[in-house]
């Protein structure tokens, strides 16, 4: 038996080793599927997406080149004329809060020189006042000092009138 296990091209081992190798292949190498696999891929993507994408590329290229050329500018100038207006409008109303500002400072000043002026006159009247008052306080004073004398007149004669009973 050991002349038919011998290595040689019919030995039963030599058709194991061939057999194993087939089973290996069949289960185990999966690379002729897989790459007849890939170029199936590839060939549908070829021929059914790649003219889809062509199409796809070449609208996005037209849709750029007529934003570019048309669009873009339109809007610039829009947006242009949009900004000089806007401008122009910002600038009349700062004129007028200018204007409106000038005025309130206008009244404010008034204001404040009327009630420098209310001031001016209270200030007159009180001076005024007390000057009644001190001519006042004069002539009371006068008239007091006149009723005092009267007073020590009367009373220094009333004392002489007494002195006159007194003495009996």
């Amino acid at each position: 038996d050991r002349r038919r296990e011998a290595p040689g091209a019919g030995s039963p081992i030599q058709a194991i080793i061939k057999d194993v190798g087939e089973i290996y292949s069949r289960l185990l190498d999966h690379r002729p599927v897989i790459q007849g696999e890939i170029r199936y891929f590839v060939k549908e993507f070829e021929e059914k997406r790649g003219l889809r994408e062509l199409r796809v590329l070449e609208n996005l290229k037209n849709t750029v080149f007529e934003t570019n050329e048309h669009v873009l500018p339109k809007c610039e100038q829009a947006m242009h004329d949009n900004l000089n207006e806007t401008f122009k409008r910002l600038q009349a109303a700062n004129d007028m809060i200018h204007r409106l500002q000038e005025k309130e400072c206008e009244v404010r000043k008034l204001q404040a020189d009327k009630v420098m002026a209310r001031e001016e006159k209270c200030i007159a009247h009180w001076e005024e006042f007390m000057k009644e008052q001190q001519n006042k306080r004069a002539e009371v004073d006068e008239e007091h000092r006149k009723a005092m004398e009267r007073l020590k007149e009367q009373y220094s004669e009333m004392e002489k009138e007494l002195a006159k009973y007194v003495s009996f």
